[in-house]
């Protein structure tokens, strides 16, 4: 590679991460301690002692992230319709049914953080059912859009009412997930000499239209590596879209691994492919292939297609249909596809389980990279109901140029205007 395919962007992003190369990346036989930079490195440096508010606005002047941003407000002002797989919603996906009460323990929660709040707070945290806010999400360590009000800038009542609101909201191994990648973002500030910028406390909150066992209402939080969004429809909690990240996502013991059981199912599922499925699954054979079309790597998103601001996305189907799958096979696939779905309380679960079963046979699984684990890659499971990914990348905080195991980005929607609960919500209110 040449140091004109590995030059930086911005101080952040390189241009080896959306670079294609001839040779297959591996990885590495050390650990992510073996990236870290000194302290006193310009990539740290310069940011310590600022707040998260000089921060961002200084990390959002480069050209480069100026013509991001644009773009990524161009997507944010569009009218919502879903992703999609050919740009037109496909109706009688999300079948509502019988509109039943939302569970009361997350509305009782989410009153309680009300009433810990100053007036102004109830004032910033609370939002119309369809503002356009729910959509402002990201993931980056840097503030795009400020929705709602930053738990680090709250009492501490009204940070464990927060927390007590996610908890009560959440699966118990959900619960522990998101709060583990808060727990990994607190890390990397410890890492990187930066706990001001990032720390378990550097997110976002808010909340949807009236907290209601009869009404539809939701909540959000997001920050770096995190975005949750909740909605509660007629009986149905949708989590969707979700983003979750880390790196380091693997810390040596340090914290617990976030993907590390989803990765193994995942090399499992992919290393038993014959030779004649692997040719349908497969759709490249690196990271970094060659053969991708120019606009396949993105230099924030890498691979990944379903994150902030992609609630419109055209994303057309590929690699190997599930029914063509054998038995053995289609069951590790729906491991990996519980897996994503494991914030979601046990009862919601099984409901949206149900959900991707009805279209499993036109769900697909689509890999980029070796099939034997010994290389980064990227995973999408993508159905009617279903759409998750998992990539590994470069990095940002640490110093690997390209894709590695301990830089992870995943993501979850539910393509055909589910996200956000948007086809339950528009059910219920006919219901009415």
């Amino acid at each position: 590679m040449t140091m004109e395919q590995d030059r930086d962007l911005d101080g952040s992003f390189s241009s080896a991460r959306v670079t294609t190369r001839e040779d297959a990346v591996t990885l590495t036989q050390g650990t992510y301690r073996d990236f870290l930079y000194d302290l006193d490195d310009d990539k740290l440096a310069p940011w310590r002692g600022l707040g998260y508010a000089e921060f961002s606005r200084r990390k959002r002047e480069p050209d480069f992230v100026q013509d991001l941003l644009g773009s990524w407000r161009d997507l944010y002002d569009e009218p919502f319709v879903g992703i999609t797989a050919g740009g037109h919603v496909r109706e009688g996906v999300w079948p509502l049914g019988e509109v039943r009460p939302n569970a009361d323990e997350p509305v009782r929660a989410a009153r309680r953080l009300l009433s810990t709040l100053s007036e102004n707070d109830q004032a910033a945290i609370a939002y119309p059912l369809d503002a356009p806010e729910w959509r402002a999400w990201s993931n980056p360590e840097f503030v795009i859009h400020q929705v709602g009000v930053r738990l680090e800038e709250l009492s501490e009542e009204s940070v464990q009412a927060a927390f007590a609101l996610m908890e009560a909201s959440l699966s118990p191994q959900g619960y522990a997930r998101a709060r583990e990648a808060m727990g990994l973002n607190g890390y990397l500030g410890e890492l990187t000499g930066l706990p001001a910028l990032m720390n378990d406390r550097s997110y976002w909150i808010s909340v949807y239209g009236r907290p209601s066992v009869a009404e539809p209402w939701g909540w959000q939080l997001f920050g770096h590596h995190l975005a949750l969004n909740v909605a509660f429809v007629g009986g149905r909690e949708v989590i969707a879209p979700v983003f979750i990240g880390a790196e380091p996502a693997l810390s040596d013991g340090e914290r617990p691994p976030l993907f590390e059981a989803r990765e193994a199912l995942a090399v499992e599922l992919a290393s038993s492919l014959s030779e004649v499925q692997r040719e349908e699954a497969v759709v490249y054979a690196t990271v970094l292939d060659p053969a991708m079309p120019e606009d396949r790597l993105h230099p924030a998103d890498e691979r990944h297609v379903a994150g902030a601001f992609r609630d419109n996305r055209i994303v057309p189907y590929e690699g190997i249909r599930a029914d063509r799958l054998s038995t053995a096979q289609r069951a590790l696939l729906r491991g990996i596809v519980e897996d994503f779905l494991l914030l979601l309380p046990d009862d919601q679960r099984a409901l949206a389980l149900a959900d991707v079963e009805a279209h499993l046979a036109e769900t697909h699984l689509a890999w980029y990279g070796a099939t034997d684990g010994s290389q980064p890659f990227y995973l999408r499971i993508h159905g009617p109901s279903f759409l998750g990914e998992l990539d590994h990348h470069a990095g940002v905080w640490l110093s690997n140029r390209v894709p590695q195991r301990f830089h992870v980005h995943t993501t979850l929607r539910l393509p055909n205007g589910n996200d956000y609960g948007k086809a339950y919500i528009r059910q219920a209110r006919t219901a009415r």
